[in-house]
């Protein structure tokens, strides 16, 4: 199973985002970020996903670790009620970045993808690690990547 860490930043709420992911193999670390000039930070939460998501194309077990709840909760509990409710949340009001979550829910049901939960901030490296190269991506708005 592939491990990737994923974290989205933005400067302001909305304004300059940045997204990042890093995949973490036996022997090497691999990582791309990107950009969006106006943005919010859980759109950045999600387009990390999805870009890694569509980098590993090839691969279908993939372990995604994410610091946000929202994208966790999103795609493994609350999108079954959005998508039975017609794209409504449970106050009957649309579901914001419905795009995003469109196209994560089609690549999350193309893998087999174990979502865990990590702390924001504290001590793991990997998580620590992506949330510098998300906020740097905002910062700079500049795309890199690292093989």
């Amino acid at each position: 199973m592939i491990s990737v860490y994923t974290d989205g930043s933005c400067l302001g709420n909305p304004g300059k985002g940045g997204w990042a992911f890093l995949i973490v193999g036996d022997r090497n670390i691999c990582y791309r970020t990107g950009f969006e000039l106006n943005t919010t930070n859980n759109q950045m939460e999600l387009v990390a996903v999805i870009k890694a998501l569509e980098f590993l194309k090839e691969f279908r077990d993939i372990s995604i670790n994410t610091d946000s709840n929202y994208v966790k909760q999103g795609i493994t509990t609350w999108i079954i009620n959005w998508k039975k409710n017609n794209w409504k949340t449970s106050k009957n009001q649309p579901v914001k970045n419905k795009e995003l979550w469109e196209r994560l829910d089609k690549l999350n049901l193309s893998k087999n993808i174990n979502w865990s939960w990590v702390k924001a901030h504290n001590i793991d490296e990997f998580n620590n690690q992506v949330d510098t190269l998300a906020r740097k991506a905002a910062e700079t708005l500049t795309e890199s990547s690292f093989n």
